[in-house]
């Protein structure tokens, strides 16, 4: 019964931000517009998607079903089969809210993107970095569909949350993912057959196929393999992370914020790492009440102290 109470939650809920709806996905709710875009109904949505299915070469079958006053569009799946239900109204007020017939057919890929990546089947409802692969996915076919970038990027810039949460990012990480898949693509170009791991996430095996992800793994961290041609001691991009202490210390280290890895610190020696899914993650240090959480970028080095004061571990950044 858990399980099934996480996967509902995961198609159908509404979050509250601020007394404003949010969507499962973490759309913010448009206000109604009494303006009218050309989207009409299930079956433009239905060449919508078959369109986007032709582009990127993947045959996979879908079911669209239009329901008006969910104020919602959500990937699920039902008896088996692959759903893609939305209320018309909710993606013509989107339209009209970011000015562009694009912003609806982007909320639509990002939709299409959860059920390429498989995330309808895990049970585990909305997580960031699903959501971030289905921002990529829908990044990549919007270019493919001819979008611009400031067209791919129109429906996240009007509608999506400022502030990241435990089930979605914030609105500048999902702006970057969609970069990411969009410029993808723009590489790319003609002659390819779906796009890879856009998102840089775990959760692949889909049928367009998955070439993404890292494949390297240093010291048992929880990032990926080294992107250049240099160790990963001498490679900017990856995290440097060392403590002030005699001893080793035992940190907590999480590339989703949700699951977290422990990783071994030795005393006067750098831990060396990148996260997958993100171009950031998530340290975790006991605090008087628990646990403190810190956020590490990539590209970035981090020291952890310990305050005298405080009698608890913090994290300062090393300057360049």
């Amino acid at each position: 019964m858990k399980k099934l109470f996480f996967f509902i939650a995961f198609v159908s809920s509404y979050l509250y931000t601020n007394g404003q709806k949010v969507t499962g996905c973490g759309f913010k709710v448009p206000p109604r517009s009494l303006l009218k875009t050309n989207f009409q109904s299930v079956y433009e949505a239905k060449q919508i998607i078959n369109n986007m299915k032709d582009t990127i070469h993947w045959t996979e079958n879908f079911s669209v079903k239009e329901q008006n006053g969910i104020r919602n569009a959500y990937a699920t799946i039902i008896n088996k089969i692959r759903w893609i239900i939305y209320d018309n109204n909710f993606l013509e007020d989107i339209d009209a809210y970011a000015s562009t017939k694009w912003a609806s057919i982007s909320v639509l890929a990002h939709e299409m993107g959860h059920h390429y990546y498989n995330h309808t089947i895990s049970g585990s409802g909305s997580t960031p970095p699903k959501e971030i692969e289905a921002d990529a996915f829908s990044g990549y076919v919007m270019q493919k569909l001819g979008a611009t970038l400031n067209e791919s990027v129109a429906a996240i810039t009007a509608i999506a949350s400022d502030r990241a949460s435990a089930t979605h990012p914030a609105k500048r990480d999902r702006v970057a993912a969609i970069t990411k898949g969009w410029n993808q693509a723009k590489t790319e170009g003609t002659g390819n057959t779906g796009p890879g791991n856009t998102g840089g996430g775990t959760s692949g095996g889909n049928t367009g196929g998955n070439t993404g992800g890292n494949t390297g793994n240093t010291g048992g961290n929880t990032g990926g393999g080294n992107t250049g041609n240099l160790p990963p001691a001498d490679d900017a991009s990856w995290i440097s992370l060392t403590v002030q202490s005699t001893k080793d210390e035992k940190v907590l280290l999480s590339d989703d914020g949700k699951n977290y890895q422990a990783a071994d610190i030795k005393a006067g020696e750098a831990f060396i790492f990148r996260f997958e899914i993100y171009e950031y993650g998530w340290l975790k240090l006991p605090y008087f009440n628990g646990y403190r959480t810190f956020k590490l970028m990539h590209g970035k080095d981090y020291s952890i102290l310990w305050n005298r004061r405080t009698k608890n571990w913090t994290v300062v950044e090393v300057p360049n």
